[in-house]
């Protein structure tokens, strides 16, 4: 070993111990990247697009994002890390709604977010530096996880735009501390090049698997025609045309995470920072559709369901229910075409036409079609008997 091995490594010792320390909180992943600002042109390409739909915040703290000194002047380190949400469940019920993996626990901001704040704690014992030269994140700022997770060597990004781990699959929640701590980095992942898909090989199963073809090219994701964007971000009309692809997913889509092959080597997390929920799996379709405020905030009280509202958990269960094919639904629906929810009748009164046919769904609802006045609703009648 040469002068420099020998002063490099009680800096490696020291990393690694640090490591230790911040797994112990119950992280799967812990790892460290250099807090060099990012030159990231595929960012600016992908909201020039209008791929981010309505989501503004992306495009105000673009820059922010490519650079860790703007927000912790001084920046020299961003700590990469992941908690894996991936447990060997039994399959799911093709005839209840689907639910994304991640709404099966306790809202993550909840749980991975105090560990966060532990992880500073430690940081700053272990580091010399005071806990404002740390500051955490868990899709809470303008951060780049996914980018930071790539440069410190958790993953690589594959072709359905997520960070890909060789140990724990799609299925990593990712969160980053960055610090002006100063900590000796990891190594990216080099096989296979540096760019999107760089150990995916010729594998497009993500991409040919998207109920709305929502990946206009690998590894771009466009947020207006993703299932969860759809579903949790939008909170206004789901576009008619996508409303078919969505099928029975009531929160989410883990569609272009389920079908990746590199899942066959995910393993189960040690759930420290997970707190499940249960009887989200086992809940049918009459019974979302039949929820009141004081139902709602019982079951989804600290889920990321809760951020939803009642209306919007409601409206994307008369999507599912549409889709369904079952008829014994249309009741609820007719129902729900008089809700106090402008977002609410307008979808429920699609999965009318749906279920029950033009003549049929112009009988069922002419009461709720002579009673509306939102003009958004009365579109959905009208488109919705055109499309009957």
């Amino acid at each position: 070993m040469g002068p420099q091995a020998d002063n490099l490594a009680p800096a490696l010792e020291f990393r690694e111990g640090l490591r230790a320390r911040l797994l112990a909180l119950g992280f799967d992943e812990v790892r460290f990247a250099e807090a060099s600002a990012v030159l990231l042109p595929a960012l600016r390409s992908w909201l020039d697009a209008g791929h981010q739909a309505d989501m503004a915040w992306m495009e105000r703290t673009a820059e922010r994002r490519l650079d860790p000194g703007s927000i912790i002047p001084g920046a020299r380190t961003v700590i990469a890390l992941g908690v894996t949400t991936w447990s060997e469940d039994p399959p799911a019920d093709a005839a209840r709604p689907a639910w994304a993996r991640y709404a099966q626990f306790e809202d993550y901001h909840d749980t991975i977010g105090p560990a966060l704040d532990r992880a500073v704690e430690v940081l700053a014992e272990a580091t010399g530096t005071l806990p404002t030269d740390s500051r955490p994140y868990v899709d809470t700022g303008p951060v780049l996880e996914r980018e930071w997770a790539r440069r410190a060597g958790v993953g690589f990004v594959g072709r359905n735009a997520m960070l890909i781990s060789r140990a724990h699959g799609n299925w990593l929640m990712l969160g980053a501390i960055i610090t002006r701590a100063e900590i000796p980095a990891d190594e990216p992942i080099k096989a296979g090049g540096s760019g999107v898909g760089q150990l995916c090989g010729s594998c497009r199963r993500c991409i040919d698997a998207c109920p709305t073809d929502a990946f206009p090219a690998p590894g771009v994701l466009d947020a207006r025609r993703c299932i969860s964007y759809q579903t949790i971000e939008n909170r206004g009309f789901i576009p008619r045309a996508l409303r078919p692809g969505i099928g029975n997913r009531v929160f989410g889509c883990d569609t272009c995470l389920d079908v990746c092959p590199w899942n066959r080597f995910a393993r189960s997390g040690r759930e420290m920072l997970l707190v499940p929920k249960a009887g989200l799996r086992v809940m049918d379709l009459a019974s979302l559709l039949e929820l009141t405020p004081a139902a709602f905030a019982a079951r989804f009280r600290r889920t990321p369901v809760k951020r939803l509202k009642l209306r919007g958990l409601l409206r994307n269960a008369c999507i599912v229910a549409g889709n369904s094919g079952d008829r014994s639904l249309v009741d609820r629906l007719v129902a729900l075409a008089s809700h106090p929810e402008p977002i609410v009748r307008g979808h429920a009164v699609w999965a009318v036409y749906r279920l029950a046919g033009r003549a049929e769904g112009e009988h069922r609802l002419a009461a709720a079609r002579k009673a509306e006045g939102d003009a958004s609703v009365l579109e959905e009648h009208r488109a919705a008997g055109d499309l009957a």
